[in-house]
């Protein structure tokens, strides 16, 4: 039998770091190392999609709104302003908490898209994974349900898309019958996921009078949830001040009980009686937020009261992301 002649390869030009394109994993990396990709370059292409971005709506108008919705608020609606013109055939971008069936997407019939905001993320950046979600529904047939995905590691995030100088006002619904256009003609998949939805949505109302302070009614007591912008060590020894001084309240009854920390961001909440509506605290909430900005703007050291009301507040302190 004739000798088999070895194999040989032939030498793969060196990339540099920028021009290596995505491969399969188990194929060899393109750069020419003789290594498979997802040990070589993939596994930076994978560090990057899954490194945590700690604020990932740093930078987005009304970044404590963004927070909220994405966290505290059951069902709330707000169109989005992109910084390029719509495509043909999108009359509009509209992110929401929600969407039916759990749907990152939807490109409504009509041709508008709906954006769900309250969706798991493949990757450590919730930014970069809901850009990826809109270019995707910008572009897909209408009447189709956008499906999950890990973004791509050079792909955009929000702050690129969005218009930087485009209003962001949430408008809180009671349920979610901003789903469909007509709720009786859905499809009985989307009216038991409409229905359990609105079963489980806790009534939520975002204050007019502050920035980023929600409302909402629970059984026993009602609360306000407030998502603040401070660095957190100084808002913390800021409400700490306030505590320690009788002056962290929101008016007879109602108690600071402690905070979230949600996206890089601070939300102190408040106990608030049963009957305590969300009218009833715009006034005091107003005021809080001026004695909030003097105690803010103090560089005293804490007292020993005050040190031990922040040790109380931070054990009570409670991470949601």
């Amino acid at each position: 039998m004739a000798k088999k002649r070895p194999q040989t390869k032939a030498k793969q030009p060196q990339l540099k770091d920028g021009e290596i394109p995505v491969v399969g994993a188990r194929e060899p990396c393109p750069c020419g190392s003789g290594r498979r990709y997802k040990a070589c370059h993939g596994r930076v292409a994978a560090h990057a999609v899954t490194e945590l971005v700690q604020r990932p709506f740093e930078g987005l108008p009304s970044e404590g709104d963004w927070v909220a919705l994405r966290e505290l608020v059951p069902a709330a609606t707000v169109e989005l302003k992109l910084k390029e013109s719509l495509p043909e055939g999108v009359p509009s971008v509209t992110l929401a908490t929600v969407l039916p069936m759990a749907w990152p997407a939807l490109r409504r019939d009509d041709g508008s898209v709906l954006i769900g905001l309250q969706n798991d993320t493949a990757s450590g950046d919730i930014s970069r994974d809901l850009a990826d979600t809109l270019q995707r529904a910008l572009t897909a047939q209408p009447g189709t349900p956008i499906q999950g995905r890990r973004a791509p590691a050079d792909g955009p995030r929000l702050q690129e898309l969005l218009d930087p100088e485009g209003a962001f006002e949430p408008v809180v619904h009671s349920g979610f019958e901003f789903w469909v256009p007509d709720a009786e003609h859905s499809t009985p998949e989307v009216a038991a996921s409409l229905e359990r939805a609105n079963a489980a949505a806790i009534p939520t109302v975002k204050l007019s009078g502050v920035d980023a302070a929600y409302w909402c009614e629970t059984p026993d007591k009602n609360h306000l949830r407030w998502v603040m912008p401070y660095p957190e060590e100084q808002l913390l020894d800021a409400l700490a001040r306030l505590h320690a001084a009788g002056r962290s309240s929101l008016g007879e009854g109602t108690r600071l009980v402690g905070s979230f920390r949600a996206h890089g961001l601070t939300v102190p909440v408040w106990d608030l009686p049963t009957g305590v509506t969300a009218d009833d605290v715009e006034k005091p909430a107003a005021e809080f937020a001026e004695r909030l900005a003097t105690a803010l703007a103090s560089d005293a050291p804490l007292t020993p009261g005050e040190r031990r009301a922040r040790g109380g507040l931070t054990n009570r302190q409670v991470t949601l992301s």
